[in-house]
């Protein structure tokens, strides 16, 4: 009887169902994980080892901040609630601009040096910002996580398609080869042939890799749908076993690297020498934070619906101050910001675990994985479409968690809501569908243009507070969270 009061948030479960549901947690966000060390990496211009080193570094950072988010350290950092912590993609622009102004060691000092200074901002400015929570009522919250989820699902499509739209085409192989060779031979190009022809790119959208996905999407499903206690709450990782499965008996998968890889490597501070502090990066460094704590807030009141905890502004700050933590952390440990890694609120709406302790074993694992480059590597090994399955069920568990928080908003005798919602979508929806549609304003603006989520945010909190005021909309909030309990 005494289990029962235990609040699911709280629940301690057995070891091997929380390894299970920890790996699971692992699985869905490493691709996003080690995609961000890569692009800095190779934008530096460093060489495989030294990337490999921000790819352990990243993993081993993860699982410290995970730990502190989710387990908490005093009542002044933590949420305590199911979060994973990952690099966040806001800062690569940035971050591969000043690669490519210094590049090498030097670009790496200057890259860390803004890191470290932006983590320590943002701890200390993170209660203003929890302050900001009387701004986000159901109408703009449902909103910013609807849009959360969608922003997601390019995500998930880009695995399945095995990267994004801009690779689906290609320089025709033959012509690539007689301008390179014109080009070497000093002859003048015209104008006109400089418009490359191109092809299809086999790699992209091939069917064979959407057909594993489809295979690791219908096998999620049949187990969600007849699978029993523990196995339903483990069919996005009983999934990916399956489509893993598949991809090596189709010889889809590569472990050369697991080969190469070493057993164990240990991860040091300041391994590109003493950071660098210079006003102009740390200033980007810092608006990039700021982008990171509001998408950050989205994701916590997210989680707050679907596990019917009450986000209130000390809890919030508890919450945003990891952010600057994990972000110090990462200057000093040669790796990047943190925040939040939404594709896995996704996989707590699918499993409906709200232990965050599931999220603790998957920040230990995490650490495991920085430690162990070999089990890092075989991880790896496992392809973008094999995951893309399984984040059109996660992703959009995530819309509709949304559009669940919007059923409870009062459109009928307050039509201005309609505007809030579907003007707000709209925003969140320029980065999607016009990717570069920053290209003639100032670069110094891109990291704040180019989230949808945010927006998404700052346009429904505007319209919100034009069309509303700051008034608490009563009867939603109590509708939302007689929801959430019951979710």
């Amino acid at each position: 009887m005494a289990s029962n009061l235990v609040d699911p948030v709280d629940e301690r479960l057995p070891l091997p169902r929380l390894a299970a549901l920890g790996l699971q947690h692992v699985l869905v966000m490493y691709a996003g994980a080690i995609a961000v060390p890569l692009i800095v990496g190779r934008a530096l211009k460093l060489a495989p080892e030294q990337v490999a080193a921000l790819i352990s570094a990243d993993l081993f950072c993860c699982g410290i901040v995970t730990l502190i988010q989710s387990l908490g350290a005093t009542r002044w950092f933590g949420i305590r609630l199911p979060v994973m912590m990952g690099v966040t993609f806001a800062a690569v622009g940035p971050m591969v601009a000043m690669a490519n102004a210094h590049g090498g060691a030097a670009g790496a000092q200057v890259i860390f040096g803004s890191i470290i200074a932006a983590g320590i901002v943002s701890i200390l400015i993170a209660p203003i910002v929890s302050r900001l929570l009387a701004l986000f009522p159901p109408v703009v919250t449902g909103t910013i996580i609807t849009v959360i989820g969608v922003t997601l699902m390019r995500v998930g499509i880009g695995w399945i398609m095995n990267g994004p739209a801009v690779i689906a085409t290609v320089v025709k192989p033959d012509y690539a080869a007689w301008l390179e060779a014109a080009r070497a031979g000093g002859a003048t190009i015209p104008d006109g042939l400089k418009i490359a022809p191109t092809v299809a790119n086999p790699i992209y959208a091939a069917p064979d890799n959407i057909a594993v996905a489809a295979f690791v999407l219908v096998a999620i499903l049949l187990i969600a749908r007849f699978g029993r206690g523990f196995v339903a709450n483990i069919a996005v990782l009983l999934g990916l076993v399956a489509g893993v499965a598949l991809a090596i008996a189709l010889g889809k998968m590569n472990f050369a690297k697991v080969a190469a890889a070493p057993w164990f490597g240990l991860v040091a501070p300041f391994q590109f020498g003493a950071p660098t502090f210079e006003i102009v990066p740390i200033v980007t460094m810092v608006l990039v934070m700021i982008v990171v704590m509001i998408e950050s807030t989205g994701m916590f009141l997210a989680l707050g619906e679907m596990t019917g905890r009450r986000i209130d502004p000390p809890t919030l700050a508890a919450g945003l101050r990891v952010d600057g933590v994990g972000t110090l952390i990462g200057g000093i440990f040669n790796t990047f910001p943190y925040t939040s890694f939404s594709q896995n609120v996704g996989l707590v709406g699918v499993t409906g675990v709200r232990s965050r302790f599931v999220c603790v074993a998957g920040g230990a694992l995490l650490i495991v994985l920085g430690l162990i480059p070999k089990l890092a590597q075989l991880v790896e090994a496992i392809p973008q479409y094999v995951l893309g399955g399984a984040g059109l069920v996660m992703f959009g568990m995530v819309a509709a968690t949304g559009i669940r928080i919007l059923s409870g908003v009062d459109f009928r005798t307050t039509r201005s809501n309609l505007f809030v919602v579907g003007i707000s979508i709209g925003f969140g929806m320029i980065p999607l569908v016009a990717e570069r549609f920053t290209q003639q304003m100032p670069k110094e603006l891109e990291p704040l243009l180019q989230s949808g989520i945010l927006l998404t945010a700052i346009a429904a909190v505007i319209l919100n507070v034009y069309f509303n005021g700051l008034r608490a909309d009563a009867r939603a909030g109590a509708i939302v969270a007689a929801r959430a309990a019951e979710a």
